[in-house]
């Protein structure tokens, strides 16, 4: 195959991958703020080694620590959010959640970025809110699950549009195993503060260590790699159409591994059909527009 075809392969395993960190996370009877705890620890011991091995870390982590942290402590609510979203609801309704983040995003980003709203991206956005209010009206036993949901899809759309700003001037290796860390550090505080035992190494069953290993390493460390480096060879349009395929791998997924506690009413799909449709809509518009720009570039010479 060529370096191409190789790449995209890689893009729907890693794919794959992150729609089945939602399945992990039903599997897992480990509380979500725990599970989240040694997840970020595995992925920042896995990142360090995979960092320092290869070289790709020359400046000292305390560079810029300050607001990566703070990234960090957002990426852990968003865990837990997420996780609790999956324990009190289930995969399906959570997973088709997870998609107005690009609600979120069209909200956030301009204000991050200092740029002025595109009406396609609130017209998107009403229609990511009729999904939700679609999937609702129908799964209204999930109403605690979803709300959980949407936290969560908020926090992802912060965390990653502050992301997007800082990695033009840094190394996202480097960013991304600061974050790790200040979101393990943050979870253990946490977990010390309201009385639980952080570690809980006698509570938590066997598997849930086999899962959580699973979850740190390839879920996590192994995931963000592969992401970033099929950005080196496939387009941005590619890697973000492919990307909005998570939910539907983890939905698909959940309904083969736990049967009929995954299947949901007509309602539901047509919701979650409405908002992978707003997704993949959003995903061409963008690739229309940063085609108009270079081109234009590209007539003006710069």
């Amino acid at each position: 195959m060529t370096p191409k075809q190789n790449n995209l392969v890689l893009l729907h395993v890693t794919v794959f991958i992150f729609g089945f960190t939602a399945i992990l996370g039903k599997l897992i009877e480990t509380p979500a703020d725990r599970l989240v705890l040694w997840r970020m620890a595995i992925a920042a011991a896995s990142l360090a080694v995979f960092a320092y091995a290869t070289g790709q870390i020359k400046k000292s982590l305390l560079t810029n620590a300050g607001k990566y942290s703070v990234v960090g402590l957002i990426i852990a609510a968003h865990w837990i959010t997420f996780f609790h979203a999956v324990k009190v609801g289930n995969v399906s309704v959570t997973l088709a959640c997870m998609s107005a983040s690009a609600l979120f995003t069209s909200v956030i980003e301009p204000v991050v970025f200092k740029r002025r709203i595109h009406p396609g991206e609130v017209g998107l956005g009403l229609v990511v809110i009729g999904g939700i209010v679609l999937i609702f009206s129908f799964e209204t036993q999930y109403a605690l699950g979803i709300t959980f949901a949407l936290i969560s899809a908020f926090l992802a759309s912060l965390f990653n549009v502050l992301n997007g700003k800082f990695i033009k001037g840094d190394n996202p290796i480097r960013i991304s195993l600061t974050e790790m860390i200040a979101g393990t550090v943050g979870v253990a505080i946490w977990l010390a503060l309201t009385g639980n035992d952080f570690a809980g190494l006698a509570d938590m069953p066997p598997a849930d260590w086999f899962w959580i290993a699973v979850l740190g390493t390839v879920c996590t460390a192994f995931a963000f790699v592969a992401s970033v480096k099929v950005m080196e060879v496939l387009t941005p349009f590619t890697v973000s159409l492919t990307i909005n395929l998570e939910p539907v791998y983890g939905i698909v997924l959940a309904f083969f591994i736990f049967g009929e506690s995954e299947r949901m009413t007509g309602g539901f799909y047509g919701g979650a059909a409405v908002l992978l449709g707003a997704l993949f809509t959003d995903a061409y518009m963008k690739s229309r527009t940063a085609r108009k720009i270079r081109r234009a570039e590209a007539k003006t010479g710069t």
